[in-house]
């Protein structure tokens, strides 16, 4: 690849609530989640070229196809298909693991290409066609996601917070978790998080994964993750999107003790610590 001139980092995008709250008749699930970003993620580093390409690299690159299908190749024509440009993706966060890291490349993808092309980015909404997350992603600040993904209503300042994130090293299927649902009308989220950090642990402690159950039947290692972080004495942990990552939210600080605890016990999962951005 040649030397990039734009290169854009790709945050972990983490449901710390999902509600699942209907389903549209041509098959889309409804959603109502309160949705963080944390500073780990993958980057995206770009450089003209006559044609599209991408080269991955990056610890959690293994087992990424560089084809078309690939989210960043689906963004990049999105924003202009027939532009040319070399992209190189750097994949630090695991793969289908329900934070968002395809969408948040894809994402980052746009800002980038955005800068080298000089043409500007399309709203988040009308970027739902790429994938769900793509907006979410594409807006990249805390906020609550409605509808298909497509409805951001940008949340008040949360509390200072760090965030642990585990993976068990699982594939759970998207496709299952959602064909799991017991139910697929529940309750949406109600109203908007407290700033107040007691009163936001204690809002957020009345808040769902409608996700977390099906997965678990479909990787028992969630539940057994889920009790590891609960250990940890953290301020609130849960599943993130359909899984397998999990997460706990601890005090300014603190992330990195828990993380080396979850290391010297299962040094086979992945785990990062990162503030809340």
């Amino acid at each position: 690849m040649p030397e990039p001139l734009v290169e854009v980092f790709a945050p972990a995008k983490i449901n710390l609530s999902l509600h699942v709250t209907g389903q549209r008749a041509d098959g889309y699930h409804l959603l109502d989640s309160l949705v963080v970003f944390a500073g780990v993620g993958d980057s995206i580093a770009v450089a003209p070229s006559d044609s599209l390409s991408l080269t991955i690299d990056g610890p959690e690159a293994a087992g990424l196809a560089a084809g078309p299908d690939n989210l960043v190749l689906r963004a990049a024509r999105f924003l202009s298909p027939d532009r040319g440009a070399a992209i190189r993706l750097t994949k630090r966060l695991p793969l289908a693991s329900g934070i968002g890291g395809g969408s948040a490349d894809a994402a980052a993808t746009l800002r980038a290409l955005s800068q080298l092309w000089d043409i500007p980015l399309p709203e988040p909404s009308a970027t739902a066609r790429i994938g769900a997350d793509v907006p979410v992603c594409l807006l990249g600040r805390s906020c609550r996601m409605e509808g298909i993904g497509d409805r951001l209503s940008p949340t008040a300042l949360l509390p200072p917070m760090e965030i642990l994130l585990v993976n068990p090293r699982v594939a759970v299927p998207t496709g299952a978790v959602f064909a799991g649902l017991s139910r697929k009308d529940n309750p949406p989220m109600p109203g908007s998080p407290p700033s107040d950090p007691s009163a936001f642990a204690a809002w957020l402690s009345a808040q769902r994964n409608d996700l977390a159950p099906p997965a678990i039947a479909c990787a028992p290692e969630i539940a057994e993750t889920l009790s590891a972080l609960a250990d940890l004495s953290p301020i609130h942990h849960a599943m993130s999107g359909s899984g397998a990552t999990c997460y706990a939210l601890l005090p300014p600080g603190q992330a990195a003790l828990a993380r080396d605890v979850i290391r010297s016990t299962r040094p086979d999962w992945w785990c990062a610590h990162a503030p809340l951005l």
